[in-house]
């Protein structure tokens, strides 16, 4: 039995070398296949049942096992449809098994694949040289997201992609402390700033701080309402002045002399020496203050300036009552309107007046395109005694003349605090109501910065600087080409320049990937053993733009195919040493 047994265990050996070298002809033979997972070859010893000190090694058998899990190279192709994994997903694919009016028909049975050679084939769907159809999600292409769960055949359409309206402007930017408009000017007090007054419909609408007196008769002589010795003291935005009324004689250190005793020597002559002081001392916010009566009443106001306000902080007491103000007292808060439009005619002025904010193009519902272009205005400020605030101008008659609108202001109020941001409860959004363009109706429009998307930092350039400015519109467009990026959309690209999501390719894992059925085109069947498929939504592992080549080492191959030859050759000498030891066992009765 032992020959029989040797000459046994060879001829296993030899066909267990023999699906050795199977496998390393179709590993080899496979060495080019986009996605081919080589097969190695596993030897199985099969041990006889004897007594411990009798056991022989006895027979071989071979068992193919699969390398699923060994990556490929990677290579960048320049076809935007071919993709790579690098993960051990495989794409979910499927054959056509005929054709029905036209339209290709499925079976619904999922298949596995490495081989990501897909292009779009005559009915739009993604096919890969296999033979095998691409599956995934379809994608929302209003919302952008997917939309079912369970994986189909991807198919794509070449009609032409309806315009879509602009509903959402996502605007951010940084607004400059001190905007250096055309009409800046670093010695002109709050030339950096838009005044109403100077446009047409507002002149006159704007109020400076004020406050009214006591009943004042200006030809009285002056020794009637004030006091040689007695004081008044005013602070106009932070700059306090203190008058003291003479004789004729110097005022102590860091007052305002105001002479009563000298010719005219009326009330109204000491409120002209005042105003002329308070213009000289109170800085330039009091430039243009008058200290005046008025309807037979004390009038303090700051003239042409709306933006400051004043106080009473301090004076005689009896010097105060006569003149009908109070320690310490506010005057009236400045009011200026807000500007809703500018006309045609004032567009150099308001140009002069504000910096650009950008410019954008929106889309009607029709797909007709409009250009969006903005401007920032600086009303007010707190270095002028009022706060940070800025008007969002756009240009909605770029045609208009004379008088007719030329720019509508958003009619959002931008204030700022002092550390940047917008003050409490901050602007997230606005709305631009009924937005028309040159007459091209657009609707009412959502301008969105979310949170600090607007700020107000110093800039030396004294320039808006935008960070974000974009739109959800698009006009109509025809079918360009179709990609899979790396998140594993497929992206359909228009002539009008947009990109929309059509589908999101699906992988799938398993638990037990080698143990997967391999079939013709590189593709794999579940079994049992490998386990259900685990799909995955989230593109991860995705290369688009690229191809796996076959994991196939040439040179390791030729290294086995030496290994093997050597075996076979081995297991032939067995098989003739033991036809010869069995010549001589016949030869012994002859």
């Amino acid at each position: 039995m032992g020959i029989y047994g040797a000459l046994s265990s060879a001829v296993t050996g030899l066909r267990a070398q023999s699906h050795a070298l199977e496998n390393i002809s179709g590993n080899i033979a496979n060495s080019q296949t986009t996605g081919y997972k080589r097969i190695e070859t596993d030897f199985l010893d099969l041990i006889p049942d004897a007594p411990l000190k009798r056991q022989v090694p006895g027979a071989v058998l071979a068992q193919s096992r699969g390398t699923n899990d060994v990556q490929g190279d990677i290579k960048t192709v320049s076809n935007e449809t071919f993709v790579a994994l690098n993960s051990n997903g495989f794409f979910v694919v499927e054959p056509k098994i005929g054709q029905s009016d036209g339209n290709s028909v499925f079976a619904g049975t999922n298949f596995y694949t490495r081989r990501g050679d897909f292009e779009i084939d005559k009915d739009g769907l993604l096919v890969n040289g296999a033979g095998y159809y691409l599956k995934g999600l379809p994608i929302d292409t209003t919302t952008g997201n997917i939309s079912g769960s369970v994986p189909e055949v991807i198919k794509l359409s070449n009609a032409f992609l309806p315009a879509q309206v602009t509903n959402r402007i996502n605007y951010q930017a940084n607004l400059p402390q001190l905007p250096k408009t055309t009409n800046y000017n670093a010695t002109v007090y709050n030339s950096e700033l838009m005044e109403p007054n100077a446009y047409s419909g507002y002149a006159g609408a704007s109020t400076s701080a004020a406050m009214t007196g006591a009943a004042l008769t200006g030809t009285d002589a002056a020794a009637t309402v004030f006091t040689v010795g007695s004081t008044v003291s005013l602070n106009v935005n932070g700059i306090a002045t203190t008058f003291e009324f003479t004789n004729g004689g110097a005022a102590a250190s860091g007052r305002q002399a105001i002479d009563i005793t000298t010719a005219p020597g009326t009330v109204a002559s000491v409120l002209a020496t005042m105003q002329a002081s308070l213009r000289s001392a109170g800085g330039p916010a009091a430039a243009s203050a008058v200290i005046d009566i008025n309807a037979g009443n004390l009038r303090i106001n700051l003239g042409s300036d709306y933006h400051a306000k004043f106080s009473v902080t301090g004076g005689t007491p009896a010097q105060l009552a006569a003149l009908g103000l109070t320690n310490p007292s506010e005057s009236s808060a400045p009011t200026r309107p807000t500007v809703t439009t500018i006309a045609a005619s004032d567009d150099t002025l308001f140009k002069s007046n504000s910096v650009a904010g950008g410019a954008i193009t929106v889309y009607a519902s029709n797909g007709a395109p409009a250009n969006v272009q903005m401007r920032w205005a600086k009303v007010d400020s707190a270095a002028s005694g009022g706060k940070d605030t800025w008007n969002l101008f756009y240009m909605s008659d770029s045609a208009a003349k004379g008088s007719s609108p030329m720019w509508t202001n958003t009619g959002q109020t931008y204030t700022f605090g002092a550390d940047g941001s917008l003050a409490p409860p901050g602007v997230s959004s606005t709305t631009l109501t009924g937005l028309t363009i040159n007459g091209v109706s657009i609707g009412n429009v959502e301008l969105k910065h979310d949170t600090n998307g607007i700020s107000q930092f110093a800039d030396v350039n004294g320039t808006v600087n935008v960070s974000t400015l974009n739109q959800n519109g698009y006009g109509a467009g025809e079918f360009v080409s179709v990609a899979i990026n790396d998140s594993g959309r497929v992206v359909a690209t228009y002539s009008n320049g947009e990109r929309i999501d059509m589908a999101q390719v699906v992988t799938a894992q398993f638990n037990a990937i080698n143990q997967l059925k391999r079939l013709d085109g590189g593709v794999f069947a579940t079994t049992s053993e490998s386990g259900e498929a685990i799909l995955d939504l989230s593109g991860s592992g995705i290369i688009g733009g690229a191809l796996e080549a076959s994991n196939t080492d040439i040179s390791d191959e030729f290294t086995k195919l030496i290994v093997t030859q050597q075996a076979y050759a081995a297991g032939t000498r067995i098989v003739s040493a033991a036809d010869k030891m069995l010549q001589e066992a016949l030869n012994m009765i002859r």
